[in-house]
């Protein structure tokens, strides 16, 4: 039996471009057959400003989506903590595996940290560090060796990641590779994420199946038939 697990997913309670409640999210993936999904919402200043000055209650507006899709879905889909970190400065985003609620409480305003110093935190606390749509508009290139992967494929239809140059640039530096849906809206259907022979049921345990690459990708969707892209191990 294979299992699939999202990788890149947003809710309306804590990403302000996200159309969806987090039991909207919840019962999209039920339906598409997923077992877990890793909530990624946005963490950069627009959206930490709207819960005001202090830090409890930013963090809080923060998990807040992934707090009500676990509390919903439990039972039925196995709902993981990451998030998508932007640092101050700059448009590039970077999907976090392998952190909890006690590492985000912690460590306030990683935001105002640059990607050189935050991945030197991540590391010593286990986590992984991938740059979402590293070739989407906007985005600046990020040296290899500051990441641990990139996103090879987003499915988000309504932007251009030029997957197939991601996979490229993947492909040229032995990076590892992941995947995710990137989503947001009603029009999405789930399309991304990973494939393995077992359930994933921990940040701890996504972290060590991503570092064996023991894994495959989903790609599926409209982003497919752009960039000539499908189902495929993280490293070939």
């Amino acid at each position: 039996m294979q299992y699939k697990t999202e990788l890149h997913a947003h809710t309306k309670e804590s990403s302000t471009c996200g159309d969806l409640s987090a039991s909207e999210v919840a019962e999209r993936y039920v339906e598409a057959g997923y077992t877990t999904v890793l909530v990624t919402n946005h963490y950069n200043s627009y959206n930490l400003d709207l819960a005001g000055e202090r830090w409890e209650d930013r963090i809080a507006h923060h998990l807040l989506g992934y707090r009500k899709m676990k509390e919903y879905a439990k039972g039925r889909l196995c709902v993981l903590l990451g998030t998508e970190l932007r640092f101050e400065g700059c448009d590039n985003d970077f999907l976090i595996l392998g952190l909890d609620e006690a590492f985000l409480t912690e460590h306030p305003n990683l935001h105002l940290m640059n990607l050189k110093s935050f991945i030197d935190l991540a590391h010593e606390n286990g986590l992984l560090v991938f740059q979402a749509h590293p070739f989407r508009n906007a985005m600046q290139i990020t040296p290899p060796h500051w990441l641990d992967g990139i996103e090879v494929f987003n499915g988000h239809s309504g932007h251009d990641s030029r997957n197939d140059v991601a996979l490229t640039w993947a492909r040229k530096y032995g990076l590892r590779r992941i995947s995710g849906t990137d989503f947001h809206h009603p029009h999405q259907s789930p399309a991304g994420g990973i494939i393995t022979d077992f359930p994933i049921r921990s940040e701890r345990q996504l972290v060590e199946v991503i570092q064996s690459g023991n894994y495959q990708l989903i790609c599926s969707g409209p982003a497919v038939l752009r960039d000539g892209m499908q189902n495929m191990s993280p490293l070939n």
